[in-house]
């Protein structure tokens, strides 16, 4: 179900986005912060790329821009927002919609502790007229999609019943995407490592989910590795959002545009692409970014390929030097171009 959104950026200027969720990456803690997402929106330019989550304390107390700036390439682009109060995230959506984001997404999945503490995450599946409260604040003081992610229950609340509830609820707020990790969530007893592997994948509950709201758009997460499981659930669902399989193994995107949208196959190789980074990775260490804070998200690009190992070794121990610069990038590559020519023969 694609969405097209007019908005206007903090540079006044005016852009149309088409919002296509059949493939999104995952907001990641320490994972998809603006660096990564550039990377990634050089394999593919279609994919749904998503931030970190950012609370509403975060955002609302110190300078936007810390959280908010991303690059123009980096479109289409969500912003996922942490928090229960429904002023609170109101601000915020206002602030996503200055900064020219095409998507805000409330999280209703994070079992940590220290997220339920702030009331806010998968505990809120406990609250769903709450939930309700905040799409509907949120989407009151803007035009863009608001959505929701969340778990399919949380504890003894994990009747499918229940979860149908929670889903009418909001969207009668005037939410109509909803992305459902296909586990529960347990909140006590389990850490945020735990609850992304111990509640086995229950893919059928979010498959009668979509039976149930035909007209809402349900995006499934959770376990989904391979093309060839995305191609299966989009014939159940609207769309796949794919998180920890992506990070550690980025090349997948690379058919994702030709595969599931019919764009013409770039051609390009894994080297090239490392390549036309280079200006922008330049750009980052002139305004002061060290260079480990980008590398550390090209570590996986060469998986399965001869010198990955190398590459990986080099990347990790060179790029956290104070001084590093784009030479740490450039000596990595000679281990993955020509790695007959290196003692390193090892994946």
């Amino acid at each position: 179900m694609p969405e097209t959104c007019e908005l206007t950026t903090k540079n006044n200027k005016l852009q149309s986005v088409e919002l296509d969720r059949r493939l999104s990456v995952a907001p990641m803690l320490h994972r998809t912060d603006r660096y990564c997402r550039y990377f990634l929106r050089q394999l593919s330019r279609r994919t749904l790329l998503y931030t970190e989550m950012i609370t509403t304390g975060a955002l609302l107390h110190n300078d936007p821009a810390r959280f908010l700036r991303f690059d123009p390439e980096e479109h289409p682009l969500a912003l996922q927002l942490g928090g229960s109060n429904p002023a609170d995230l109101a601000r915020c959506a206002k602030l996503a919609t200055e900064w020219g984001y095409d998507e805000i997404n409330l999280n209703v999945g994070c079992p940590s502790d220290r997220v339920q503490a702030g009331r806010f995450g998968a505990c809120l599946m406990a609250e769903p007229a709450l939930v309700a409260d905040c799409v509907a604040a949120m989407r009151a003081v803007t035009h863009l999609p608001v959505t929701v992610k969340h778990r399919i229950g949380i504890d003894q609340q994990d009747s499918e019943a229940e979860l149908h509830q929670f889903v009418q609820t909001v969207a009668a707020a005037g939410c109509s995407t909803f992305i459902v990790h296909a586990r529960k969530a347990w909140l006590h007893g389990l850490s945020p490592k735990q609850n992304r592997e111990i509640p086995p994948l229950r893919y059928a509950v979010v498959h009668r989910l979509k039976q149930a709201f035909p007209q809402l758009e349900i995006i499934i997460n959770g376990g989904l590795d391979t093309l060839d499981a995305v191609t299966a659930q989009l014939n159940v669902v609207d769309g796949v959002m794919s998180g920890r399989a992506i990070y550690l193994n980025p090349w997948l995107l690379a058919e994702v545009d030709s595969r599931l949208w019919g764009d013409a196959p770039t051609g390009q190789s894994r080297q090239e692409v490392v390549e036309q980074m280079l200006p922008f990775i330049q750009q980052q260490l002139a305004d002061g970014v060290r260079l480990k804070q980008i590398t550390q998200h090209l570590i996986g690009l060469f998986q399965g390929q001869l010198g990955a190992k190398a590459w990986r070794r080099h990347l990790t121990e060179q790029a956290c030097h104070p001084t590093a610069g784009i030479e740490v990038i450039q000596q990595a590559l000679q281990f993955v171009s020509y790695p007959h020519t290196r003692n390193y023969r090892t994946r």
